[in-house]
């Protein structure tokens, strides 16, 4: 059964999603005065930075620990311009963590210069080819000129075959499986480019932020309805003339199902903005043009898996935050220590591990158990620290995201889709569309507030 549910006067805006793209242009069209309903399929806002409650014993439930592992950059100065705008800058803090990979067997350290001095696993030409590389990678002003080669090639030439397998390789297969000889080296200028050996946290967790991005929203006047999943929007072009008591109705139609709620519901709005991934946008709004469909609807995308371990102790006694796991043989690709990184106080004295893979969405790895895959990857943590047992496990927890990782491949730029979609009044903004990035709170906001700009312009 159907319950209509009517818009306000005017309509107002539907936001299509609830992670830190939706929530930026909720905020910044609210700000404006919009009248925005934000719906977000999950019973709690921040999208892939959503967090969850890993030490509930402590007052209040404990601080928040992402999904998926999470930190910003220095060079992340839309993210922080935003916590800082929401009076949370006193809880961002900037650690300089310890970097490592495995290789061979052995725990290098080749991410900073000193460590790339001592990384014995390449020559000592090897290591003045890859530091001189990664020098002009920092200092090529844009990604233009890497658009049109892939990463597998270029590596392989301005750094030199033994350091593409040693380093780099091992990488992108892991991210990418059979697809890593097709990324380009655009994203891969990127990740270089932009990232520093400092990172910031906002102590207690990103979770902060969303839950503080709604009470603004709400606060000024709009509604932020979570555990509500959009079924399918429509358009329905208004009459020529207006209804005699008032404005034409609202062209856009929402219908939804909130939680506990086996009915579906409608509700019409003025205007749309979908932040949800294009694949699902184009399912969702059936209208939209077959030439459009044909263009953007297109590419490949991962889906992200995390195990979160808390165990009674410190597993990588050495300091050691992140753990990118070059040798061959291993169920995760890399193993982050985040009571490396953040006080293990902060979360009640627990050791908190994520072990982190980037998969194709039909992978059998997302069909399975938690215990299913704490059998897989036990064994591994104990590969990588032989003193490791399995008793040191206090609790775990799995989660898993779609349309995490974008393939980003060189013909790529051809189908990012516009912000305003070929239909009156939708707009568009999505993860794909943050290239040469692939994903970040920062890039995400900072998408944001470029499509509200947008938006606002051109419905003044």
């Amino acid at each position: 059964m159907t319950e209509t549910v009517a818009g306000q006067a005017g309509g107002g805006t539907a936001v299509l999603g609830g992670g830190a793209l939706g929530l930026t242009v909720a905020l910044r069209l609210a700000q404006a005065g919009e009248r925005v309903t934000v719906f977000e399929r999950e019973p709690i806002a921040g999208g892939l930075a959503a967090g969850f409650q890993p030490a509930p014993d402590l007052p209040g439930g404990g601080p928040y620990l992402e999904k998926f592992y999470h930190h910003i950059f220095r060079s992340d100065t839309r993210v922080t311009a935003l916590i800082e705008e929401l009076g949370l800058g006193e809880r961002l803090v900037w650690p300089t963590p310890k970097n490592a990979v495995v290789y061979g067997g052995r725990r290098w350290f080749p991410y900073t210069p000193l460590g790339l001095l001592g990384f014995g696993a390449l020559s000592p030409v090897d290591r003045v080819r890859m530091g001189a590389a990664t020098a002009l990678l920092k200092a090529a002003p844009s990604h233009t000129p890497f658009e049109r080669v892939t990463a597998h090639d270029w590596l392989r030439r301005w750094m030199g075959r033994r350091v593409y397998e040693v380093c780099w390789q091992p990488l992108l297969r892991a991210k990418f499986g059979d697809r890593f000889d097709r990324i380009s080296m655009a994203w891969f200028w990127a990740r270089i480019h932009y990232r520093s050996f400092a990172l910031g946290y906002l102590a207690g967790g990103f979770q902060q932020l969303y839950d503080r991005l709604v009470a603004e929203i709400t606060r000024l006047g709009g509604e932020v309805r979570l555990a509500h999943e959009v079924l399918d929007v429509r358009y329905q072009p208004p009459g020529n003339a207006a209804a005699a008591d008032g404005p034409p109705p609202a062209p856009w139609t929402v219908r939804w199902r909130g939680p506990g709620v086996h009915a579906v519901s409608e509700t019409a709005f003025g205007r749309v903005v979908s932040t949800l991934p294009t694949r699902l946008t184009v399912r969702l709004v059936p209208q939209l043009p077959e030439e459009f469909r044909r263009r953007y609807d297109w590419g490949e995308a991962y889906g992200a898996h995390c195990l979160v371990l808390a165990l009674d102790r410190q597993l990588l006694t050495d300091g050691t935050y992140w753990l990118n796991v070059n040798d061959p043989g291993y169920p995760f690709l890399v193993l982050v220590e985040h009571t490396n990184y953040m006080p293990a106080a902060d979360y009640g004295g627990r050791r908190l591990i994520y072990l982190g893979n980037y998969l194709p969405m039909d992978h059998p790895l997302f069909g399975q158990s938690k215990e299913e895959i704490l059998a897989a990857f036990l064994p591994a943590v104990r590969r990588l620290v032989p003193a490791f047992e399995d008793s040191w496990v206090t609790e775990s927890w799995s989660f898993a995201a779609p349309y995490a990782q974008p393939i980003v491949t060189r013909d790529y730029p051809e189908h990012i889709p516009p912000l305003k979609a070929p239909l009156p009044h939708l707009w568009l903004g999505s993860m794909f569309q943050v290239y040469p990035q692939d994903r970040g709170q920062n890039y995400s906001i900072a998408l944001g507030e470029r499509l509200a700009a947008q938006f606002l312009s051109t419905h003044a």
